[in-house]
C-alpha cells in the first residue's frame, strides 16, 4: 500500500512547482551560502533540492552561477538568470513568465534549517483556495518571510507583476503591499534566514544537530 499523499495535494488549486532562488552574491555572509557544507550531506543548495524533491512536483532553480546549475541534475530545470541581476522581484517575474498558470512554490536556498512540515503548513494554508490571486506566505511570528511563499502565476499577478516591473519597481515588499495576501505561521527555527558568518556557526558546526 502506498504512502498517502498530503491532504492539500490533491485540493490545490492549479499544478504545483517549486522554485528555488540561489541567485545572491552572499555578500553579508563572505563566501557562497549556496555552497557551505550542510550537515545533512552536500551543500545547501543540494540539501534544499532534496527537501523540495519530497514533493514531488517540478523544480526550478534559478540562478546566475554555473556553478549552482551544475548541482540540478535532471528532471530538475536549472535556469540561468540574465542580468540585470535586481533581485527577487524580479527573479519571481521571469518565473511566472516561464512557468504561466502553475502554483509557483518558492524558496530561497538560505534557510538551511527549512523542514518538509513547514512546506506541507504553508502547502495546506492554500487548500480550497477560491481566490486565483492569494498568495500564501511564510511568517516567522514577528514578521513575514516573503522569499518562502506560494505565488499563484495566474494571468492576473503575471500582468500586475509585469507592469509593476514595466516602471521599474524592485522592492518584493512594496510589490506585495498591493496583492491579497495570507501570512501563515510557521515555525521560526525551520525558517530562519541565514546571511552572516556568526550566525551561520551553529551550521557548520560538527556537533550540530542534523534533526529537521
Amino acid at each position: 500500500m502506498g504512502e498517502r499523499r498530503p491532504a492539500w495535494q490533491p485540493l490545490l488549486q492549479g499544478p504545483l512547482r517549486t522554485c528555488l532562488l540561489s541567485g545572491g552574491e552572499s555578500r553579508r555572509m563572505g563566501r557562497d551560502k549556496a555552497l557551505l557544507p550542510h550537515p545533512e550531506g552536500g551543500t545547501w543548495l543540494e540539501r534544499t533540492l532534496r527537501l523540495l524533491a519530497q514533493l514531488e512536483a517540478p523544480i526550478t532553480l534559478l540562478s546566475r552561477h554555473p556553478a549552482h546549475l551544475e548541482l540540478a541534475p535532471p528532471p530538475i530545470t536549472a535556469l540561468a538568470e540574465p542580468p540585470p541581476w535586481e533581485g527577487p522581484l524580479l527573479a519571481l517575474h521571469r518565473l511566472m513568465q516561464r512557468h504561466p498558470d502553475e502554483r509557483l512554490l518558492l524558496c530561497p536556498v538560505d534557510m538551511p534549517d527549512l523542514s518538509l512540515a513547514a512546506l506541507h503548513t504553508l502547502l495546506a494554508a492554500a487548500t480550497g483556495e477560491a481566490d486565483p490571486t492569494r498568495l500564501h506566505l511564510a511568517h516567522d511570528g514577528e514578521r513575514l518571510q516573503p522569499l518562502l511563499g506560494l505565488y499563484p502565476s495566474s494571468a492576473p499577478i503575471r500582468a500586475h507583476l509585469a507592469a509593476a516591473v514595466e516602471r521599474g519597481e524592485r522592492r518584493l515588499q512594496s510589490w506585495l503591499a498591493s496583492q491579497p495576501c495570507q501570512a501563515v505561521p510557521l515555525d521560526p527555527l525551520a525558517i530562519r534566514n541565514v546571511n552572516r558568518p556568526q550566525a551561520d556557526q551553529p551550521i557548520d558546526s560538527p556537533s550540530a544537530s542534523t534533526t529537521r
